[in-house]
Formats: structure tokens, C-alpha cells, sequence
């Protein structure tokens, strides 16, 4: 056994499925070896990852940005820094290793699914501030069931 990780969605589910992997933990643990047990929220889905990517794109496509004090086009990993840091409602800047300046975001592959339906919402508000021009799949359209429910 290498790993083993379920998505609990119900009490009845999630009593059923501790059932079952006792199964599998209970002789480990009596043959001496340690385990590690881990809860937390789900975290973002590929859809959603997808749908922030899009969204960045297009501000990456639609917005000049300031940039050592001229207006620039940024990359959309650039963009997913700023919004990221945005959404932290604080901004970390570091002195970069060959000087000047990185602003401290947070992993988005690392965000829950809430965390990552608030930064595409502020992505959207950002954008719609600034009369980005959303395409179909940045608005949810071309997705499935999952991201309009």
C-alpha cells in the first residue's frame, strides 16, 4: 500500500469509508509500521484551476499593467502573482536574489475550493473594473456541470 485518500462528502459515506480502510491501516499498524492520516478541505478543482487561467489570460491580453514605472503587458503567471497577493489582502514584497523587488502571492494548487472561488471572483471584479472583455470559458460557459452549479 502506498497511499490511500477518499473525497468525504456525507457522514454515512465517511463512516463507511473509515470502516474500509481500517481494513487496510489496522495490520500495518500492528506490524510496527507508523502512518500519517491527513484531513483537510478539498482543494481547488481542474476545472476551477482551469477558469482561473482563462481569466488571466485575458487580463493578460486586455490590461497594461505599471512595471518599473512604465505600462506593461504581463504574462498571465505574472497576473496570478498580483491577484494572488490581492486576494491575501495584504502585499509581501522580498528583495529579489539580483535586486529589485518580488511580491509574495500564495500557491494557488494550494487553495481550497473556496479559496480559489474568491480569487476568480476578484479576478472578475478586478477585470470588470477595468472593461476586460471576458471570453466564453472565462466566464464559465464552457465548462461543466461542476463550475455552474
Amino acid at each position: 500500500m502506498d497511499r490511500i485518500s477518499a473525497t468525504l462528502i456525507n457522514p454515512q459515506q465517511a463512516y463507511q469509508w473509515w470502516l474500509s480502510a481500517w481494513q487496510t491501516i489496522k495490520p500495518l499498524l500492528i506490524a510496527g509500521h507508523r502512518l500519517h492520516v491527513e484531513v483537510r478541505p478539498e482543494k481547488r478543482s481542474d476545472a476551477q484551476n482551469d477558469l482561473m487561467w482563462s481569466c488571466l489570460t485575458d487580463l493578460s491580453r486586455a490590461l497594461l499593467w505599471p512595471i518599473d514605472g512604465q505600462m506593461q503587458r504581463l504574462s498571465p503567471e505574472e497576473w496570478k502573482h498580483i491577484m494572488s497577493a490581492g486576494l491575501k489582502k495584504e502585499q509581501r514584497v522580498a528583495q529579489g536574489v539580483g535586486g529589485g523587488f518580488v511580491i509574495l502571492g500564495q500557491r494557488t494548487s494550494k487553495m481550497s475550493k473556496a479559496q480559489m472561488t474568491e480569487l476568480i471572483d476578484l479576478i472578475h471584479a478586478f477585470g470588470d473594473e477595468r472593461g476586460v472583455q471576458w471570453n466564453r470559458t472565462s466566464l464559465g460557459r464552457d465548462w461543466p456541470e461542476e463550475m455552474t452549479a
